[in-house]
């Protein structure tokens, strides 16, 4: 049985939350507040009691966004993801069926995986050919406060895309997992954050075309810093071998789907607050449609 189930229709003209269902350990909320007058949307944010995501927990969310509707799912701070107890691994599923004309956008804050946690998470998107989904996915390192840089035991994140009659539009899955021969940290090197971020549908064309432009001239720069950096350096110690210096911040984006429809942005940052300030430049046009502009507080 579902955790927690959240039905949106059209009411009146408008995008409702017509059937709203969660049980421990998950919780929605959904203020009214969140959609300014004058714009269509329903804000569910979910929340998980204690803050995080318990050894063991199984959590499963299913979404029907109605046709001709909007809504937005976030969270208030990260999804913490606690110590595992021996093997237990916490799992988190989420399904969601958009409708016609639709747009969904799902906003996550990071997981943030502490030590020797074990997450598995699954998300479906069911959508027909006139859907619209946002979906940002991506995790933290962990607390660094604490010491700790990638010292979980495993994270696999799953992120499947459907249209009519299960035809696959877009699979992806990132795994990391503890190895006798090398660590998650060495793997990952200096970076603290990776993100993906998928924009699909008419509705987002002229967003996808302005954040390829964007991560096009982004990166130029970034690259041309660290070259010169490495220049610097060969200038000034003659004897130092011939390195590349890597960038602070890596993005890079690719389409998929009929006709390039879609966009998926990949991201790797030595810092969360870099990938923050990433999101909230390059989605911030979806204002209008949302009420706010996503990542603004």
């Amino acid at each position: 049985m579902a955790t927690g189930k959240v039905m949106v229709e059209k009411v009146g003209g408008r995008s409702t939350a017509t059937s709203c269902f969660s049980k421990y350990p998950l919780k929605f909320l959904l203020p009214t507040k969140a959609a300014p007058a004058g714009t269509d949307v329903v804000w569910i944010y979910s929340i998980t009691y204690g803050g995080g995501i318990v050894s063991g927990d199984s959590i499963s969310c299913e979404f029907t966004i109605g046709d001709g509707c909007t809504a937005v799912i976030t969270t208030q701070s990260s999804t913490k993801v606690y110590k595992a107890i021996g093997s237990k691994c916490s799992k988190q599923i989420l399904e969601a069926r958009i409708g016609s004309e639709s747009l969904l956008v799902v906003i996550p804050d990071p997981v943030t995986c502490f030590s020797t946690a074990r997450y598995y998470q699954k998300q479906i998107f069911r959508l027909v050919s006139d859907s619209n989904l946002v979906l940002v996915d991506w995790i933290t390192s962990g607390r660094h406060a604490n010491g700790e840089k990638w010292d979980f035991e495993f994270y696999k994140s799953i992120n499947n895309v459907y249209l009519e009659d299960d035809y696959p539009l877009f699979l992806d899955t990132v795994l990391l997992e503890k190895r006798s021969i090398q660590s998650i940290a060495e793997r990952m090197q200096d970076y603290h954050t990776i993100a993906m971020v998928i924009l699909f549908g008419s509705k987002l064309k002229e967003i996808q075309k302005q954040v390829q432009e964007n991560v096009k001239k982004m990166m130029s720069e970034q690259l041309q810093i660290s070259y010169g950096g490495r220049s610097r350096r060969q200038n000034s110690v003659s004897s130092s071998p011939n390195r590349f210096m890597k960038p602070e911040f890596i993005a890079s984006c690719s389409t998929f789907g009929h006709e390039g429809k879609g966009v998926v942005i990949r991201i790797a940052s030595d810092s969360t607050e870099s990938v923050y300030n990433f999101l909230r430049q390059q989605l911030a046009v979806l204002q209008p449609l949302l009420g706010q502009a996503p990542y603004a507080c």
